[in-house]
Parts: C-alpha cells; sequence; structure tokens
C-alpha cells in the first residue's frame, strides 16, 4: 500500500499570539511571514555585508568580483535585478577581465540594480559549472539584503560565453528566473523542457558561424516553438538570428532587456516539467526531493487544478511538495493523484515552523510555505 508522509509542525508564534495546539489561519500566516522574512533579511544583510563592501563573494577559496550600478528609481516592491555574464572562455585572465569590464556598460535596465560578475574561472565553462549554482543563489541572497531587490524580478542575461551560461543555468535554475536573455552562445545539449514557465529570448548573429552558434541557436528556437505549440500557456519565447550581423550584433541585442522586464517570476506554477539536468538539484519551485534520489533526466510532470495535484510522470521513489493558499486552499482537504489513483487526500495545517523551516532551506522568501505534504509514490 502506498504510504504517505505529512509534515505538520505547529510553533508558538508571538507575531499570531496563537497557542502551540492551534494552527495558523490564512490570515495569520500572512502576518508570521513577514515577521520571519524580516529576521532572515537581516540575517542575510550582516553574512553578506563584507562581500558587498569589498566587492567580491568567496565560496570554497573561488572568488567571484563583482561590479554593480542602479538605474532609474526603486519601485515600491523593490529593485529588479538583472545578472549580466561576461563573455570570454578559456583565454588568459586579462583577455576576460577586459570582457568583464565590456560587460559593465552593454545595458541598462531602467528601475533595477545592474549586476555585473567577474567568473570565477578561466575556462569556456565558466559560468555553468558544478560550484555556479552557489554563486549566483549568493548573489540574489546578498542584493536582496543589501539592496531590497524583488526576488520575483531577477533577470538573467549574458553575451558569448556568457550566452553559454544563460543556455545551461537558464534551465537548470528556471524557478529562480523571471526570464533570460542569451546572446551569441552555444546551447550544447542542454534541454529545454524546464523553461515551461521561465520566458526565454535567443539572440545570435546569421553570420555567427564558429562552433555552429548560428544554426544551433536558430534550431534551438524552433524546439521552442514545438514545446510551445503542444503547451500554448507555456514556453514564452523569441528568437532572433539577425540578418548580417556576426558575432558582436551591434547592440540590436539590448531590446532583450525591456522584453524581459515585461515578465514577473510565478513561484507557484500550476504546471511543472522539472527534468534533472547534469548538475542536480534537489528542488524545483515548490517540489523538493531526497538528494538520494538525485539522477540527471529524472523527470517529474504535474498540474494542480482546484484542490488537486495530478502527478502524470515522476522518476522519484517519493516528491515533497510546499504549499501555501495560493496554490491549493489549506482550509480544504488537499488530494494527490499520481497516474490517476489517489495516494494521499486530506487536510494540512499551516505553521510558523515550517514557515521558518522552509525559508532558511531554500533561502528564498518566495519558497517559505506554510505546509509541507511528502507522498511516496513506489513500493
Amino acid at each position: 500500500m502506498k504510504k504517505y508522509i505529512i509534515s505538520l509542525l505547529c510553533l508558538v508564534c508571538s507575531a499570531t499570539g496563537l497557542k502551540a495546539a492551534n494552527h495558523l489561519t490564512a490570515q495569520a500566516t500572512q502576518d508570521s511571514l513577514a515577521s520571519i522574512v524580516k529576521v532572515w533579511k537581516a540575517a542575510k544583510k550582516k553574512q553578506y555585508q563584507k562581500a558587498w563592501d569589498q566587492r567580491v563573494i568567496t565560496i570554497d577559496s573561488l572568488k567571484m568580483p563583482f561590479w554593480t550600478t542602479f538605474y532609474g528609481e526603486q519601485p515600491a516592491d523593490g529593485y529588479n535585478l538583472y545578472i549580466s555574464l561576461h563573455g570570454g572562455g578559456t583565454v588568459p585572465s586579462e583577455v576576460n577581465d577586459r570582457q568583464f569590464d565590456n560587460q559593465k556598460y552593454l545595458y541598462k535596465p531602467a528601475n533595477s540594480l545592474y549586476f555585473v560578475p567577474r567568473a570565477p574561472y578561466d575556462a569556456w565553462n565558466m559560468w555553468c559549472k558544478p560550484k555556479l549554482d552557489k554563486f549566483y543563489e549568493s548573489i540574489i541572497q546578498m542584493c536582496m539584503g543589501q539592496a531590497n531587490i524583488n526576488p520575483d524580478r531577477v533577470y538573467l542575461m549574458g553575451y558569448s560565453a556568457g550566452g553559454d551560461g544563460v543556455w545551461r543555468m537558464a534551465p537548470r535554475m528556471a524557478d529562480f528566473w523571471a526570464a533570460a536573455s542569451m546572446m551569441a552562445g552555444h546551447p550544447g545539449d542542454v534541454s529545454l523542457v524546464n523553461l515551461r514557465n521561465t520566458p526565454f529570448m535567443i539572440w545570435c548573429g546569421a553570420e555567427d558561424a564558429a562552433y555552429d552558434r548560428n544554426k544551433l541557436d536558430k534550431q534551438r528556437g524552433e524546439q521552442m516553438d514545438s514545446l510551445q505549440k503542444a503547451d500554448s500557456e507555456g514556453y514564452i519565447h523569441e528568437t532572433h538570428i539577425v540578418e548580417d550581423k556576426g558575432h558582436w550584433m551591434d547592440r540590436v541585442d539590448t531590446a532583450a532587456v525591456s522584453w524581459m522586464a515585461r515578465y514577473t517570476r510565478n513561484p507557484y506554477p500550476r504546471k511543472i516539467v522539472w527534468r534533472q539536468e547534469d548538475v542536480r538539484r534537489p528542488s524545483f519551485y515548490w517540489i523538493t526531493v531526497s538528494k538520494k534520489e538525485l539522477l540527471p533526466g529524472k523527470t517529474v510532470r504535474l498540474e494542480v487544478h482546484d484542490n488537486v495535484i495530478d502527478i502524470s510522470q515522476c522518476e522519484y521513489r517519493r516528491l515533497t511538495f510546499g504549499l501555501n493558499d495560493e496554490l491549493v486552499n489549506l482550509d480544504r482537504k488537499v488530494i494527490v493523484r499520481f497516474k490517476g489513483k489517489t495516494v494521499f487526500k486530506g487536510k494540512l495545517r499551516r505553521s510558523a515552523q515550517t514557515l521558518r523551516k522552509t525559508l532558511y532551506e531554500r533561502n528564498d522568501p518566495r519558497y517559505a510555505f506554510p505546509a509541507e505534504l511528502t507522498v511516496n509514490l513506489m513500493d
């Protein structure tokens, strides 16, 4: 018989005045979340103060210098954040340094913090090596604490080797980005299915024939066309193979900045397609899996309608869902079905302890959930 495990943890929360025996109401959850996030942001501000002041992030002896500037006024809900990746590659360090300097002045996004990091490696895959995930996460956390950026308006873009990085990191960390734009990069063998809820732009010069970038980028645009044709509400994208342009597109790609700004991240999509990449990650949007089960290519497909979570494909033994009232009505029973068979039906309680736990696990206020549900799908 299928088993299910439910995380139903309750904690006294001074902000709500509720007793331990009670669970949070929907309104009390919002009040508690605001209090918990305030403490978390203060901790992140302190954690990254030295990095912000010295303009360098250090992780496991690797260093990522960075440059920032603000454009425009701060919106009421916080600045947009544009992370802009420079070109270069497997070349002498001073060449990559020049590319870093060049990237600082390529784009000017309105009402935004424009963040240009210097890659911690001098290699073709300088922006997508396994340790880069932690750097991107650190950039976002630091900027939330130090610059009041809006975590739902974080954009990824990059040119040349930076475009190589966008090809790989946009799908790998799709749940972090509001949108992404790739300029003059090589796609390699990356899968695009994770971009179902992340608007994506492709830019390449029609004469940019080195490594067949022009042909391969055009083919990947056609793949996005096919994905969107099969799922018309997802895979928002545009492909621009610019006529008469080579590797340098004479800045026509700057149009990507305003295009991306049209989109805001939805951290709680009701339809998710998640394919595990070569660099494995344990969470994607509101789904988490055991680190022991991570293998490249493993896939999950699910949809939410009313209070029903329908899993059509899952290659993990069990899934953990972070749930809130934007996804389901937690005052009603939640139903989970796997390939049509009900594997869970019941009510979940909102908990301040679960809010706090999930916030500090995910380090993203939008992935702080008042309830968790783990379902076993295989004997």
